[in-house]
């Protein structure tokens, strides 16, 4: 086999290598990023649920201030 030829398949193997090793750390970098922000939404999420509860509550408290309020 001439000397070029195997330089040509050594660098062909080299840029294939590193091609595919780019990818699997990006990819695995996304999945990192998309997993982070799981987190991130299921925590907005258990407030976006709580805040109702909190709202109804706060509308008994407001009439009952005004129940007391009105009894003075």
């Amino acid at each position: 086999m001439n000397n070029e030829v195997l330089v040509a398949l050594l660098a062909l193997v080299g840029t294939l290598s590193g091609t595919f090793g780019g990818i699997l750390t990006s990819s695995k970098l996304t999945a990192y990023r998309i997993e982070q922000l799981e987190r991130k939404v299921d925590i907005h999420n258990s407030f976006a649920e709580r805040i109702p509860i909190i709202e109804e509550k706060l509308k008994e408290f407001n009439k009952r201030l005004d129940n007391i309020e009105i009894g003075k």
